[in-house]
């Protein structure tokens, strides 16, 4: 059975939520599959569907497993997201992790011992089920080339391939891992990388033709593989320079083989922005590194969604002012554009890193600062944050 058919047997319509003023993210199940019209992702039945979801990484690291499966049952997880307001959830992975395809160790996976023994994609598999079984929407998201956290210019992943990992090893491990959720209706999109930036020596840049350093030409070849496979997919671009960049598309759209399924996805965190000088300032540079593209009636036109961004908690010590500027001022952005967006980041604990040069150690069960969850992962790290980002949920605007 097709993604088309498998999803309308599985989703009913409703369009009441829809109707006047302020409506939840996701006011019924999304008709499958979606579609892009100007700056707006719609469902099947052409129904505005807000992305507002969080990130969960930790298939992406040395442990292949997301992380809080050694503190929390799997379904309790998925189910904390579904009742707190969240829509969608995007996970990361490795082109290592979907390779090699390792046993995850038992120690990442004590809360759910039905999951041991499993190997990394097996235990994927049940995340995206049990995200799906909460009636979530799914973005995968390759993140790293060899598995590790992200990002520096000294870490190996900067590019959208590497030695070990080049271009053609990225295209037919999205064309793998498409395949493989085809028949999931709860996978609605796919992210084709995480951060593109320098790596010291290679540049990545939108447009120019080099095939070493054209990031809009290379998301534009491994897009058109993915709706090779499926193309009922949103294809998602990042932006250049740590996903900070979509200054280019203004005057070089990507353009995909099949038509309504690109959408552009940005990055904001501090140190990306002018937090010092108030939220004109802000606003302005926001404005015209990314959020020029949902001004309708434009060649460029296209739904933008935050991917990524995070704020330092209030009661952690290493927080600045500089943080608490951020945070409110990014959040009144993208309340005032009614943005797509995923919180950075759910986890509630680290998983382990490599730091290759990142100069971000990582250690297996620390406290992860920017986390929505408690470190036992049962309940939020600062439920007066968590509220903070759920107020971004409501649709407010319509097409």
């Amino acid at each position: 059975m097709n993604r088309r058919l498998l999803a309308v047997a599985l989703s009913v319509v409703s369009v009441l939520g829809f109707c006047a003023g302020t409506a939840p993210a996701q006011a019924a199940p999304a008709t499958h599959p979606l579609h892009t019209s100007g700056r707006w992702i719609l469902d099947a039945g052409n129904h505005r569907v807000k992305l507002a979801g969080v990130n969960w990484d930790g298939a992406e690291s040395p442990e292949y497993v997301v992380a809080g499966l050694d503190k929390a049952r799997l379904g309790d997880i998925a189910h904390w997201i579904k009742v707190n307001g969240f829509n969608s959830v995007r996970l990361p992975w490795s082109n290592e992790m979907y390779e090699h395809n390792p046993v995850v160790q038992d120690a990442y996976l004590t809360a759910n011992p039905d999951l041991k023994g499993k190997r990394a994609l097996d235990v994927f598999d049940a995340v995206v089920d049990a995200l799906g079984a909460e009636g979530l929407m799914v973005i995968l998201d390759n993140h790293v080339s060899r598995a590790d956290w992200c990002c520096s210019g000294s870490d190996g992943n900067a590019l959208w391939y590497t030695d070990q990992y080049p271009e053609s090893n990225w295209i037919n491990d999205w064309k793998g891992i498409v395949s493989r959720y085809r028949n999931r209706p709860q996978v609605v999109g796919v992210e084709l990388r995480n951060e593109v930036r320098s790596n010291g020596t290679l540049t990545p840049v939108w447009g120019g033709g080099d095939p070493a350093t054209d990031w809009a030409a290379a998301a534009e070849r491994a897009g058109n593989a993915v709706l090779s496979v499926d193309q009922d997919l949103l294809v998602i671009v990042g932006g250049v320079n740590y996903q900070s960049d979509l200054t280019g598309v203004g005057g070089r759209p990507i353009r995909l083989s099949v038509g309504g399924r690109t959408v552009y996805a940005a990055h904001s965190y501090r140190w990306f922005v002018d937090v010092k000088d108030g939220y004109s300032a802000m606003k302005d540079q926001l404005g015209r590194q990314w959020g020029y593209l949902i001004a309708q009636g434009k060649p460029y036109t296209a739904p933008v969604w935050v991917s990524e961004f995070g704020t330092c908690l209030t009661w952690v010590s290493q927080c600045t002012q500089d943080d608490a500027n951020f945070s409110n001022g990014i959040q009144r952005y993208l309340s005032e554009g009614d943005f797509d967006w995923a919180y950075w980041q759910l986890n509630g604990t680290q998983s382990d890193s490599l730091d290759h040069g990142s100069g971000k150690p990582r250690q297996h069960g620390a406290l992860d600062w920017y986390g929505l969850l408690n470190t036992a992962w049962n309940g939020p790290s600062d439920a007066a944050n968590v509220d903070r980002i759920k107020a971004l949920e409501p649709v407010t605007q319509h097409p």
